[in-house]
């Protein structure tokens, strides 16, 4: 994935602490420190928004009532909600915390999905465009 805005994350490094995220038992008795869940929102916050803006980007050049294009727009909604609330404190239960990393990576997840779908449709459309036109010179 690009972003038109400097990447401070690896992408593959992200993914991995979206699959650990998901991953725990929330209802379970083994749950990651406080800190350690936490911090992992803390980047998944900070991956989120810059996809989100990555996304908002590309959804410039949809057709607007297309079903990418409210999908799209539905995620952008979402994410822009809860990529901006006010972060857990330290002192939360560690279930919460575990928790609140859960609803962030899967977050993470739909924004990627939603920046997959658009760049397919924005490609599909490049590709329409072009088709239709003809070289100079021919006809």
């Amino acid at each position: 994935m690009t972003t038109t805005v400097e990447k401070i994350h690896d992408d593959a490094d992200v993914l991995a602490l979206v699959a650990t995220a998901l991953s725990w038992d929330v209802h379970g008795t083994d749950l990651p420190a406080v800190e350690d869940a936490l911090s992992m929102a803390k980047e998944f916050t900070s991956y989120g928004r810059i996809i989100l803006d990555d996304l908002r980007t590309q959804c410039l050049n949809l057709v607007a009532d297309s079903d990418i294009a409210a999908i799209a727009h539905a995620t952008l909604g979402e994410a822009s909600r809860r990529l901006y609330l006010r972060p857990l404190a330290g002192s939360t239960s560690p279930r919460s915390a575990a928790q609140r990393a859960q609803n962030l990576a899967r977050l993470v997840q739909s924004l990627l999905r939603a920046v997959g779908q658009v760049s397919e449709a924005r490609a599909l459309i490049t590709r329409q465009q072009s088709a239709h036109t003809t070289p100079k010179g021919t006809q």
